[in-house]
């Protein structure tokens, strides 16, 4: 399985995401607790991992895994002071971990890149205890909430989006479809929480600005073609660009946070 968004910047954006998004409020939300073995399925360069590692305690035990060796080797050096955190190079949908191994699996930002997304969640369910908790924390329409927005500039952002889907299976709207996954899965007290991934009311920072400079570029490969070719597919991402820079405009994202009982 090869990830989309790879580049020479990737480790220090998805390393900023982690730390300042909403990952310590879904975890306490979902009810991670002191003692518990924890796997953090996908964990980058782990910055949610060292969360939890704090939230659990030396008392509890957390496994991070992901398929670069990149990412491992940056966790490790972020987790370098916890003793009771380990990672392992792994695929979600094949972990190779035993049966009911945690008390809590955690998963965010993964299923939406997996092109057999609820095959890795019943992985993820498996390694799971009786009465374990598997926490998804994904995004609903990714880079979609702005207004105003011109109407060129949403149609494209709705073709981009479509690219997406059909050239590298990357679902933007990944998050509304784990409820029903985990109930057809047979989990049991599914519940959702809502939470913002981001608001932009008027000019976005530059760290944001960074952060989808970034994720243009990578993407450019596989889906400039679809959009036009590249100087037109370069001419929109200024135009997304420019509206995050817009002082009157308002963007936002939001993450659905999915979690389900193993049975």
């Amino acid at each position: 399985m090869r990830y989309v968004m790879e580049s020479t910047d990737e480790a220090r954006r998805l390393l900023v995401q982690e730390r300042t998004g909403n990952a310590r409020e879904a975890l306490l939300l979902t009810g991670l607790q002191q003692g518990d073995r924890v796997l953090d399925a996908g964990c980058g360069p782990g910055g949610i991992t060292e969360m939890i590692a704090e939230l659990v305690g030396p008392t509890g035990h957390v496994t991070g895994l992901d398929l670069s060796e990149e990412r491992l080797a940056q966790a490790r050096q972020v987790n370098q002071r916890h003793a009771h955190v380990r990672f392992q190079p792994a695929d979600v949908r094949r972990t190779g971990l035993p049966d009911a191994a945690f008390d809590y699996t955690w998963c965010q930002f993964v299923l939406q890149y997996v092109p057999d997304r609820w095959d890795a969640l019943a992985e993820l369910a498996r390694v799971t205890r009786r009465g374990g908790k598997i926490v998804v924390s994904e995004f609903d329409g990714f880079g979609l909430g702005n207004w105003p927005c011109p109407e060129p500039l949403r149609e494209w952002c709705l073709r981009f989006t479509d690219a997406l889907q059909r050239t590298v299976g990357l679902d933007v709207h990944v998050g509304r479809k784990v409820f029903h996954a985990m109930r057809q899965m047979g989990l049991a007290q599914v519940r959702v929480h809502l939470l913002p991934q981001y608001v932009i009311a008027g000019t976005a920072d530059a760290s944001t600005y960074l952060d989808w400079e970034t994720r243009f570029s990578a993407l450019e490969p596989a889906v400039a073609p679809l959009l036009g070719g590249l100087e037109d597919y370069r001419g929109m991402c200024q135009k997304y660009l420019e509206l995050l820079a817009d002082p009157d405009a308002l963007k936002y994202s939001v993450l659905l946070v999915t979690e389900g009982i193993r049975p």
